[in-house]
């Protein structure tokens, strides 16, 4: 049987330090915000829409890439990386997400977030303690979190607005 595939992104939204991120309780560990790219959606809208409704506060993608100066065709920020993730999902069954990861910057005030959110700091990330919500038990987030974090960290405070 063919494996079935999801287009997904995920937006790691960085400001003075910190990173937004909620216990995600389906899939029962902490992410940043992202979901699955709707029809007629390029990953950037994808990205941007899927950090406001999850969170409440507006974001604007970091380039990671190269952008080559051109007229046409348009080009779309490239993520940072791709990442391949199996999905063990009681309703939708054993699927895979391809995953586009973006870095990004908040765009405006860093309140009021969503409940459930947290504005977690480089160092609480790179240290791997756990972390804690009403919502959630006491763990640490993901490797993959923490070092993707940790790369959005020295990307987005490379820039200056």
């Amino acid at each position: 049987m063919a494996t079935v595939r999801h287009f997904t992104v995920t937006g790691f939204v960085v400001h003075e330090g910190h990173c937004l991120l909620h216990w995600h309780p389906k899939v029962k560990m902490w992410l940043p915000p992202g979901g699955h790219i709707d029809p007629n959606e390029d990953p950037v809208q994808a990205v941007l829409r899927e950090i406001k409704e999850e969170t409440g506060v507006a974001a604007e993608v970091v380039p990671t890439g190269v952008l080559i100066e051109m007229d046409y065709p348009t080009q779309v920020h490239a993520p940072f990386t791709i990442m391949i993730e199996d999905i063990d999902d009681p309703a939708q069954g054993w699927h895979q997400h391809i995953d586009m990861i973006y870095f990004c910057r908040l765009i405006g005030d860093a309140a009021p977030i969503n409940d459930g959110w947290l504005w977690v700091s480089a160092d609480k990330l790179a240290s791997g303690d756990a972390l804690q919500t009403k919502r959630g038990p006491t763990v640490p987030p993901p490797e993959d979190v923490r070092l993707l974090a940790a790369r959005a960290f020295k990307t987005v405070g490379k820039l200056k607005r």
